[in-house]
């Protein structure tokens, strides 16, 4: 049943992405071309996801717990430091530079564009480099102690 949540989740998100546009990187790059073809649907898209988010948190953490797991999984941290500013600076070049962001990339798996599997394909590669760096980084650390 998890599973099926899991996907039934990732299928709603999908096709709202696909619906509301944001799986065509020109409609996401016109929205950062404030001197140009400016198209405002981009934050109208994130607002509503904010609302929905918002109200969504508010009912799911009123409940005992999580329906198939022991507990809520919820940041423990509010620290702000180098790699989360960082990280957020790398995301957003990358989304200004691409016109995809990695929830808006994945469903446009589906339309073949080589664009789309290019990006995904750096996109996975990125992730796993920073695993990398970072376990050398633990590595380092455990050494020096």
């Amino acid at each position: 049943m998890k599973l099926f949540s899991t996907y039934l989740i990732g299928l709603v998100f999908g096709v709202g992405i696909a619906i509301s546009g944001m799986a065509n990187p020109a409609k996401v790059l016109n929205f950062f071309d404030f001197a140009g073809t400016w198209d405002p649907s981009l934050a109208f898209v994130m607002g509503g996801a904010v609302v929905v988010t918002f109200i969504g948190y508010r009912l799911v953490l009123a409940r005992r717990g999580p329906l198939f797991e022991s507990g809520f999984q919820l940041p423990t941290s509010n620290k702000i430091d180098a790699r989360l500013v960082g990280g957020s600076g790398l995301f957003g070049i990358g989304w200004g530079i691409a016109g995809f962001c990695p929830g808006g990339a994945l469903p446009a798996l589906g339309t073949g564009r080589w664009e789309v599997v290019l990006f995904v394909t750096a996109m996975v590669a990125g992730i796993w480099l920073a695993k990398f760096l970072q376990s050398l980084g633990a590595a380092s650390t455990t050494a020096k102690t």
